[in-house]
């Protein structure tokens, strides 16, 4: 499959699954809300808390799963990750990209003083996963 086409099908199915390596190299698999960028590269927000942000820095290659609502289409991206810093300030290049994120899937935040603090309290910061590979089975 091609990257550009994996990329066009994630970018309209947003809900994904993210596989990163366990330390004992099982995957470690989270339910993942996904935008794609215009510069192909593929955004998560996480928290600096969780199994997947350990397992990236240990380990920075990932592959997100994106199904199609019917579950009969779906889409592979295999790429390694970049992490963002955690965001430690509202006003800082994380948080402003965590609004970018946010602004691609959901449009615009009743309060946004209110959710960057959320961002800075909650430890967010962004992976960037830029596919490398693509596989799956999608209709055209």
């Amino acid at each position: 499959m091609d990257i550009a086409d994996a990329l066009a099908f994630a970018s309209v199915n947003r809900r994904g699954v993210l596989a990163t390596q366990k330390r004992d190299g099982r995957p470690q698999l989270s339910n993942v809300t996904h935008g794609v960028g215009d510069d192909g590269v593929v955004r998560v927000s996480i928290t600096a808390d969780r199994a997947k942000f350990v397992n990236l820095r240990r380990d920075p290659r990932a592959s997100l799963h994106v199904s199609q609502d019917d579950f009969w289409a779906y889409a592979v991206l295999e790429g390694d990750v970049e992490l963002s810093p955690v965001t430690a300030d509202p006003n800082d290049d994380t948080c402003d990209e965590l609004v970018a994120l946010y602004r691609s899937l959901a449009g615009e935040h009743p309060n946004w003083a209110e959710y960057r603090q959320a961002m800075v309290d909650d430890h967010r910061l962004v992976v960037r996963l830029t596919p490398a590979r693509a596989y799956g089975m999608i209709s055209r």
